[in-house]
């Protein structure tokens, strides 16, 4: 069985949140928001950075049938751009929070920062998603969700290799960037390419 708590208090209906996608070139920043029953467990429910995909995909189907409640937030690249990738990410989370079917009486957010939404009492925690139950399942559903929407954008644009980065800054994607140009579905307000690469544009 896990080891890692379902929640961090036990009188209000708790929330867990979590984002993904913050350090992404291409791509929305994407969250999700938990709401588990008290006696949820599953062996094999850690942080989502730690779990392998394919069990990912099994915990994804768990934690939607036994939630109380879940819901998925997304804010666009452009949105990104106009409001800055912290920003994104609270108002992400937000949306998140907006799709359950009930408004909590606590958030739980992984992480050291938060804007607080409506007048809902909430707790940072970093690492949380090691160590809530709650936050790890919203990890789990936001990663599912970013990934399967990365892969299905890859068959459109291949050259960026994102079935496999994902939108990361990884070499093969830095490398599409600067042999094809960035797409629209590239963050404009984030370096895209390395000093090196830039530099070799510009001669």
């Amino acid at each position: 069985m896990s080891s890692l708590q379902i929640s961090f208090q036990n009188d209000l209906i708790e929330v867990g949140c979590d984002e993904v996608g913050r350090g992404c070139l291409a791509g929305p920043v994407v969250a999700a928001a938990v709401i588990l029953p008290s006696d949820f467990h599953h062996e094999l429910l850690n942080d989502s950075k730690l779990v392998s995909e394919k069990n990912r995909k099994i915990l994804d189907s768990y934690i939607k049938e036994k939630a109380i409640s879940w819901g998925i937030g997304v804010v666009t690249e452009k949105e990104i751009d106009e409001i800055n990738i912290l920003n994104a990410s609270f108002l992400a989370m937000h949306r998140a929070i907006e799709k359950l079917k009930f408004i909590p009486e606590y958030i739980l957010v992984d992480g050291n920062r938060f804007n607080k939404y409506k007048d809902i009492p909430y707790k940072c925690i970093i690492k949380g998603d090691s160590k809530f139950l709650n936050i790890a399942a919203a990890s789990i559903i936001a990663k599912n969700y970013r990934d399967d929407y990365m892969e299905n954008l890859h068959l459109d644009f291949p050259n960026y290799d994102w079935i496999n980065n994902k939108g990361y800054p990884t070499k093969k994607h830095r490398h599409g960037i600067l042999k094809f140009g960035a797409t629209t579905h590239h963050r404009s307000s984030f370096k895209l390419l390395s000093d090196k690469d830039q530099l070799s544009l510009n001669f």
